[in-house]
Formats: structure tokens, sequence, C-alpha cells
């Protein structure tokens, strides 16, 4: 601390020699300005860009290096701010703020407890990538493409456009869907044939449908499955397998496919059937003719 003493003190008697009044308070608030700028200056020049390259060679992906680049600016405006308080000889100051913040900071943590938990939840999704920038997500009802992630909230864009703030823990203390986690994704795509259709014939024609589409892959190879007697249709579930998935990818490939499937049924003759609804009853009307009488 004696350099940094020595250097406000020398500033003090500078402006005590040029006739400047309260030249030591004086002295002391340039020196604190001084060594603030100086120290941030230097911080946001040397730190922040061994920082970036320190996170490009360990690989991390842009959803990680924000947030990271946030805490260091910060570390950096309270390494700036405590060495500008013994630069400027405010040790006494700093000590009483020391003792201020310390019972400031257990009020604010009983009233931002919500806060605190999104903080944590945050910490999780960074650690945990349960997804990423980019990624297409479900959660309580709600889909769309995260934008940001930050530490207290993630932002979502929906397929209608529409912009959700969503608060972390709500991501972390649910069930979240993200289709795009992998490089595969398994569509399951289910058809109704009549009970007097041929189940071979449809079966063949859903998989040539399949082998026939450029956006389903052959390996893992297309198969169908009956898996259900309904009412009114047998169901024959077609599983097939697409490369690279996006929201718009699963949206498209399913479509094309479906249609597909649905001319060719149409071609070879094969219903696809929809529900009957029979009503049936009686009329009573015994006793009209005393009422006639």
């Amino acid at each position: 601390m004696i350099p940094l003493q020595a250097g406000s003190g020398a500033i003090g008697q500078f402006l005590a020699r040029q006739g400047v009044p309260y030249a030591d308070a004086l002295g002391s608030a340039v020196a604190f300005v001084v060594a603030l700028v100086v120290v941030y200056l230097v911080g946001r020049v040397v730190a922040v860009p061994l920082l970036n390259r320190a996170m490009d060679a360990r690989g991390l992906e842009t959803h990680a290096k924000r947030p990271l680049q946030k805490i260091a600016k910060i570390l950096i405006l309270f390494v700036a701010i405590t060495v500008a308080f013994g630069f400027a000889d405010y040790g006494d100051f700093l000590q009483s703020l020391a003792t201020v913040a310390a019972a400031a900071t257990l009020a604010i943590g009983f009233a931002m407890q919500d806060v605190i938990a999104n903080f944590v939840a945050g910490v999780f999704i960074f650690t945990d990538k349960p997804f990423r920038i980019g990624d297409w997500i479900e959660w309580d009802g709600n889909s769309g493409v995260v934008e940001d992630i930050s530490f207290r909230v993630s932002r979502v864009r929906t397929f209608d456009n529409e912009l959700l703030t969503v608060p972390n823990s709500q991501l972390t203390d649910g069930v979240i869907k993200n289709p795009v986690a992998k490089d595969r994704l398994r569509l399951k795509i289910p058809f109704g044939i009549g009970y007097d259709d041929d189940i071979e014939l449809a079966t063949d024609i859903i998989l040539e449908e399949a082998e026939n589409h450029e956006g389903i892959l052959a390996d893992p190879e297309p198969s169908v499955r009956l898996t259900e007697l309904g009412d009114s249709s047998v169901i024959l579930q077609s599983r097939v397998w697409i490369d690279q998935p996006s929201r718009a990818d699963f949206v498209k490939t399913r479509a094309e496919y479906t249609q597909a499937v649905k001319e060719r049924f149409d071609e070879e003759g094969i219903d696809i059937p929809y529900p009957n609804r029979t009503i049936g009853g009686s009329l009573d009307v015994s006793g009209l003719d005393r009422l006639e009488g």
C-alpha cells in the first residue's frame, strides 16, 4: 500500500503547491479516477482478448462464451475499483463499505431468491448444456428456437415469430425436449388403412416412398409396424430417420412424405378411413291416445 499512498499523496502535494483548496481530498479523488480508468482499460485490452483466446482454444461455443465474457468484464471493473480505492488511500472507507456490503448482501439475498434461483439454473444450463443457441426446444406446451442464453433468462423465438423471455429455473425444473441435440432424429408417422385393405401392399408403399425421399436416411433403414387395431382403421406406424435435424427439416420432410404416401394410397385404391358414428334408438309414444281424448 505504500506506493499507492505515495501516489495519492504526491498528487495532493502537487495541488497544494498550486494553491488548490482541499488539495488532499481532491488529490485522492483524482488518484481514484486515474487508477480506475487505467486498470479498467488495461484489463479490457489485455485480459479480455486473453480470455477469448483461451475459450477458442478449448472450443467453447457462443452460448458459453457470452456469460464468461460478461463475468470477466465485471471482475475487471471490481479489480479496478479495488485498486483505485487503495491508490486513493480510501482504506477506512473501503472497510466501512465492506461492512455495509455484507449486510446489504444478506438483505438482498432474501429479497432476490427468485433471481438467485434463475442464476443458479443458468449456471447449470451452461455446464450441463441441455440446449444451445440455435437449438429447437419444447417445454410445457411451448416450442421455439433458442436465440440467447444469459445467467438469468433465456430468450426463445417461437415459430409464430414471438419472442419468449423464459426464466432459467423454468427450463431446469421441468422436462425439456431437444429434438436437434443429436445428429439424427427419428420420425414416427402413423398411417391408417381400412380393415379390407392389403396390409402388405400398404407397407410396401410406405417403405418405397421413404426410400424415394431424399431427406430420409437409408441407414438406419425405414421400418413399418402394425401398432393398433382401431375402431375404423388399421394403424401402420412408419419409423424413418432424418440427418442434421432442424424444425424446418422436420416439418418439411414429414409433410412431403405423408403427402407422397397418401397419393400412392389413392393410386392403389387403399382407403384411409375416417371414424363413422351410428346413432340408434327408439321413441315411445304410448299413451298418446289418452292425451288426444
